[in-house]
């Protein structure tokens, strides 16, 4: 009986990948920093506050043990307003801001309404891989900082 309900499966030679491909870490951090900045441009559009919590490990002053807490993080916008009273929207990759054609560093956007919009067009376009070579040279920039 069992070896007719393993026949209705669609069995497969498969290995898990012991570590995931240093383009799709990046692109998976990228990803999680967008979703980050819809979460708080569709807060601010309902009016509400977007705080997300992280686990924080702190050491109490009177005794000294460390203790592990929720504490809510500040997330800066990636938006600001622009002199013609339009929308402008930047993509980060850690501290570098992605230059998103020749010279070009911002979206720019009509009306706040429409950021939720373009930041899901810019997360679609993380998803297809089309900003790899974007992040791969932030990185690079990034990782440039840190040697001596």
């Amino acid at each position: 009986m069992s070896t007719s309900a393993l026949a209705t499966l669609k069995l497969t030679t498969a290995r898990k990948p012991r570590a995931l491909p240093d383009v799709v870490k990046r692109r998976n951090k990228l990803l999680n920093k967008l979703n980050e900045q819809r979460e708080l441009a569709l807060a601010q559009l309902e009016g509400r506050m977007y705080m997300p919590k992280r686990l924080r490990t702190l050491r109490d002053a009177a005794t000294g043990e460390r203790t592990v807490r929720e504490m809510p993080v500040r997330i800066k916008a990636w938006w600001w307003t622009g002199e013609k009273n339009e929308t402008l929207l930047s993509v980060f990759y850690g501290s570098k801001t992605l230059e998103l054609a020749k010279g070009k560093t911002a979206i720019e956007i009509a009306d706040s309404k429409q950021l939720v919009s373009a930041l899901d067009t810019v997360i679609a376009a993380t998803q297809n891989a089309e900003l790899d070579v974007l992040i791969e040279a932030a990185s690079v920039k990034l990782r440039d900082g840190f040697k001596k």
